[in-house]
């Protein structure tokens, strides 16, 4: 095949995470050193930088300061949630696209996020193939919430579970030290799928866990949920219980919207209702309902970006699926998400990038599988724990400075158009 010659764009959507700029930094490094790719530029703020020609020039980085991407939290170059229309109801966006492109000879486009970023790739890639301008498009997962299908797992998902566990293990300490009763709810992230929350069972695995544990994949009932609460806290005096922010009842309104008794919840710019609250609202039903101590406690923020409690499985295996993107951009692949592909055979881990088509990936979300939950929906089994288990292995290898982490601190040096 013929080589490609001409510049990189990358950019990064959605939600942050702790490793998403380790993956990041595998497709940057890996383009700077490609002997097709002319120069690297990053997009300030995803999709909206592109269009508002706010780009970087990475090449203008210091390297030893551009490693320091492979251990820091966020998204370096900026996110943003902005929604690219249907090119074939208007095509505003994607002429502006083009116009960048062909003004900074782009020819490659790699883009890190999670289902709404696969689903931009996806749109620009048939845009530029129907018009006849020939670049490379490939999407780079990221997502804690760990629901792109295909892959084994997401990049992001393995470093919060890890700091969920961690999490749960220490407030389980910290309610149970008492020698009077307590109730602690635990919010945490996911809307409609719940491997995030399914990673407190870790804290169970090894014997300091929840009591019960609540996934968006099986319906939630309130009235069982309480009598569940009351018979734990009886017996033991203590209940400890982590929840999903996504859970429902079994018509499908979620939990946390039992808060605005008929009024309209709030959306976000992709449409989707926002959550959270979920764990003070039940924590004050089962305050009501009781009359024990009860704590509720959102995770929210913490878990997305906590990079000191990172799996290194996770910060590498980002980072192979940043240059892999690269790799097979180069080599001719457009069009394609990179994933991964895994075994848990007789103790033993082993991932490897896999490709997988990107209209697939975008309009799909994958779930929890049922038979990881229990029969009465409300915790996991240990099918969970041996798919999860080897993901979070292994203590990053963050720069510490003063006690403190040292965090990557880029130039931002605004890109230049290539000269004709």
């Amino acid at each position: 095949m013929e080589k490609l010659i001409g510049a990189a764009v990358i950019g990064q959507s959605g939600g942050p995470s702790s490793v998403i700029n380790a993956s990041a930094y595998g497709a940057i490094k890996t383009a700077l050193d490609s002997d097709v790719i002319t120069n690297v530029y990053g997009m300030c703020h995803g999709i909206v930088g592109l269009l508002n020609d706010d780009l970087i020039d990475m090449s203008k980085e210091d390297p030893d300061e551009l490693a320091l991407m492979k251990y820091t939290p966020s998204s370096a170059l900026g996110s943003c949630r902005y929604k690219l229309a249907d090119p074939d109801e208007d095509e505003t966006d994607y002429i502006k696209i083009l116009e960048m492109f062909k003004k900074y000879n782009i020819r490659y486009f790699f883009y890190n996020g999670g289902n709404d970023s696969m689903d931009t790739c996806n749109k620009i890639s048939k845009f530029m193939l129907r018009n006849g301008y020939e670049v490379r498009c490939m999407g780079i997962p990221k997502t804690i919430d760990n629901d792109l299908a295909g892959t084994d797992h997401c990049p992001g998902f393995a470093s919060a579970a890890k700091f969920i566990a961690t999490s749960v293990m220490e407030v389980y300490r910290d309610a149970t030290v008492y020698d009077k009763g307590m109730i602690t709810v635990i919010e945490c992230m996911g809307r409609h799928a719940g491997w995030l929350t399914a990673a407190a069972s870790l804290a169970g695995y090894l014997g300091k866990g929840a009591d019960l544990i609540y996934l968006p994949e099986v319906d939630f009932d309130m009235d069982k949920f309480v009598a569940k609460v009351k018979k734990i806290y009886a017996e033991k005096q203590k209940c400890l219980v982590v929840v999903s922010e996504g859970i429902h009842d079994k018509d499908g309104t979620f939990i946390t919207e039992y808060q605005t008794q008929g009024a309209a919840a709030a959306k976000d710019s992709f449409g989707h209702t926002q959550l959270g609250g979920l764990a003070s609202f039940l924590a004050n039903r089962l305050k009501a309902e009781t009359g024990a101590k009860v704590r509720g406690i959102e995770l929210s923020l913490l878990q997305r970006c906590a990079a000191h409690c990172a799996s290194q499985t996770d910060i590498d295996e980002s980072y192979a699926a940043g240059k892999a993107a690269v790799d097979n951009a180069v080599a001719g692949v457009t069009d394609r998400m990179v994933g991964f592909a895994c075994t848990r055979e007789n103790g033993k881990y082993e991932c490897k990038t896999e490709l997988f088509e990107l209209t697939i990936v975008a309009n799909t979300e994958k779930k929890v599988p049922r038979e990881w939950i229990n029969e009465e929906g409300d915790g996991v089994n240990q099918g969970f724990i041996d798919y999860c288990l080897p993901l979070i292995q292994g203590q990053t290898q963050l720069k510490i400075e003063n006690g403190l982490p040292r965090f990557v601190n880029l130039k931002k040096v605004k890109a230049v158009p290539p000269k004709a």
